[in-house]
């Protein structure tokens, strides 16, 4: 049976509609990343702040990341609070030996488990409700700050009627295609996020760099509402309580944190698959949105292909020119403000890439969340 030449027609109109909403995320939302800027803060502004980090089984990573939340240069008052929860390994000696030398280190010891409230929920409720400050930072036992500044720079977007700061998880860079894939997954996520909330649409945050003020959380009952799902501490809680007002982003390189990227492909997949069995609970407005740009920029590539191949070869490759020029734009502004721009010049191979990606990890959304947080 010989196909119309009008089928192939059509199939080349599907592939601009693609790339036209494709081009709508890029020209509306993270354009805003792009060109944003933050207001630097009065001296005024300075407030107590309440540092909060849950650990268990992490004696290693205290050693090694603690220092560096602890001799932050910020001359406001505050304090850093370490729940130890329920660990097993050295972890407790390791900040008796921390607070004879730092004064404002506090660690709360965990014993026993909350049977019904899975994940971290419980050791973080923990740390909330015994912080002495309003204005609390959140970060995890396995990051460091990328730089000193970085619990002032976080509170400097706080304003009259800011409750929520959203910052930038960033991971160590080390060789290798894995841990270019890694860093770009993670710039990715915070491309949508941020962006998201510069728009007015907040949907979701990252526990290894997130502050709030105490009064949200109290306000709405903690994570009450959302104690049954083992993870989502980070992005169901902002997902239920952030607003246009209440929302700022902090994308200074200073306010940076860094994690250790996993070393294997079982590693990573484990850990991604247990970040997305969260999204399906997300409000459906976010889910609409969210959907409707990994379907586009799911589908850009084969529609590329089938219409080279069965068109026009030129006319496709123009239209995706465009897409692929404002896609550098933005990527090269967004890469350099969150301090990524070495995968700059791999920017196209990760937009394929990321056709293989959802293939590997949205079937993750309908599986069961594993209890484990650590």
């Amino acid at each position: 049976m010989i196909i119309p030449p009008v089928t192939w027609e059509l199939l080349f109109y599907v592939f601009c509609g693609m790339v036209t909403i494709q081009l709508f995320f890029y020209l509306f939302f993270f354009i805003r990343l792009a060109f944003h800027k933050t207001s630097p803060a009065a001296e005024s502004r300075e407030q107590p702040v309440s540092v909060i980090v849950c650990a268990r089984d992490e004696a290693n990573n205290l050693v090694k990341n603690l220092p560096g939340i602890l001799v932050q240069d910020y001359q406001t008052t505050h304090e850093i609070i370490v729940v130890n929860d329920n660990s097993l390994d050295e972890s407790r000696y390791i900040l008796d030996e921390f607070k004879k030398s730092f004064k404002s280190l506090n660690h709360l010891e965990l014993t026993q488990e909350a049977k019904f409230i899975a994940g971290k929920k419980f050791p973080l409720s923990m740390g909330i409700k015994s912080a002495k400050y309003e204005t609390l930072l959140l970060t995890d036992a396995d990051c460091v700050p990328a730089s000193e500044h970085w619990i002032r720079k976080m509170q400097e977007s706080y304003g009259e009627e800011t409750e929520i700061i959203l910052g930038y998880g960033a991971y160590h860079k080390k060789r290798g295609l894995l841990n270019r894939l890694i860093r770009f997954e993670t710039f990715h996520s915070a491309l949508q996020y941020m962006s998201f909330a510069l728009a007015g649409i907040p949907y979701m945050g990252v526990g290894r760099n997130l502050s709030y003020k105490r009064d949200v959380f109290m306000r709405n009952k903690g994570f009450s509402s959302i104690n049954h799902i083992p993870s989502g501490d980070d992005d169901l809680f902002i997902n239920q309580v952030a607003t246009r007002r209440n929302t700022a982003v902090m994308a200074d390189a200073e306010a940076h944190t860094l994690s250790e990227p996993k070393t294997t492909w079982k590693e990573w997949k484990r850990q991604k698959a247990r970040h997305y069995t969260t999204s399906k609970y997300y409000r459906f407005k976010h889910k609409f949105w969210l959907g409707l740009y990994s379907a586009t920029q799911f589908m850009v590539y084969p529609l590329l292909a089938a219409s080279i191949v069965l068109y026009n070869w030129w006319m496709p490759l123009a239209v995706f020119g465009i897409r692929f020029l404002v896609q550098a734009f933005i990527y090269f502004r967004t890469m350099k403000k969150l301090n990524e721009l070495d995968l700059w010049p791999w920017f196209l191979f990760f937009d394929i890439w990321m056709f293989f990606y959802y293939l590997f990890f949205v079937p993750s959304v309908w599986r069961k969340p594993s209890k484990n947080w650590n």
